[in-house]
């Protein structure tokens, strides 16, 4: 994963709709009772707890201190390990791999998909959703126009890695995977309350934030707002214009 800094504080508090959202992808993975299952990019565990009450035997990994601290706070009776989920290894094949909004924040996506062609057994299933081509294209373009207009460079890297499905598919099955579906859609996501979108931008573009002073800080925010109230702005709340892609892979058996 990046090596970005999470306030896990600010995540618990105000994006909570992240393992909301994903709950309905416990249910495609269907977890069995005695399974070993890996969440990769666990964050504050909410997620990985929901597959343990299956009777899975689940741990959480994440790149992250602070949100493993978290995750580690909020269920201390679940295993939790600190890896890049792009260049891990396990100690034994799981069964099954889960990830919910996560993979988008490894751009190098043939690392993270050899890592978990290796931490499955052969047959074992991957489940996942993450950004898709697309996605927050709004909200990006408005933020770095901000930046343009207190002089400020627009970050040199695209953040995210969000692929179209047809190239994320070629991608697991180059690393010995079957696809057996994968979908990107559209999800418009309500963001918390009226600092919603504020609060999005310090949670995901938050290094870029704090390159400004306080007052630059605000302006940028501010013409954030301007731009994208007339599209995003909806029943008294922010919407992010998010794009996912869901994908449901089997790691082949032999040649």
């Amino acid at each position: 994963m990046t090596d970005r800094r999470w306030d896990s504080a600010l995540y618990e508090a105000h994006h909570g709709f992240v393992s909301r959202l994903g709950e309905g992808l416990i249910d495609l993975l269907a977890p069995q009772p005695g399974e070993r299952v890996l969440d990769l990019g666990c964050g504050t565990g909410h997620l990985t707890q929901q597959i343990a009450d299956s009777g899975a035997c689940v741990t959480g990994l994440d790149s992250d201190a602070a949100m493993l601290r978290q995750a580690r706070a909020n269920y201390p009776q679940l295993r939790f390990i600190q890896a890049d989920g792009q260049d891990f290894q396990v100690d034994a094949p799981f069964d099954a791999i889960f990830s919910n909004a996560a993979l988008h924040w490894m751009p190098d996506a043939n690392g993270a998909a050899a890592c978990m062609a290796r931490a499955l057994r052969p047959g074992g299933r991957l489940v996942a959703e993450f950004g898709g081509a697309g996605n927050v294209r709004r909200l990006y373009e408005a933020f770095c126009a901000a930046l343009g207009d207190v002089g400020q460079h627009v970050p040199g890297r695209f953040p995210w890695y969000f692929p179209a499905a047809t190239a994320y598919s070629a991608l697991l099955e180059a690393q010995g995977f079957q696809v057996l579906g994968a979908q990107r859609f559209p999800r418009p996501t309500p963001l918390d309350g009226e600092d919603g979108l504020r609060n999005w931008y310090a949670m995901f573009l938050g290094e870029a934030l704090e390159r400004l002073d306080a007052g630059g800080r605000e302006r940028v925010l501010d013409a954030c707002e301007r731009q994208l109230r007339p599209t995003q702005w909806r029943d008294g709340h922010w919407v992010a214009d998010y794009v996912r892609l869901r994908v449901v892979a089997r790691l082949r058996q032999g040649p």
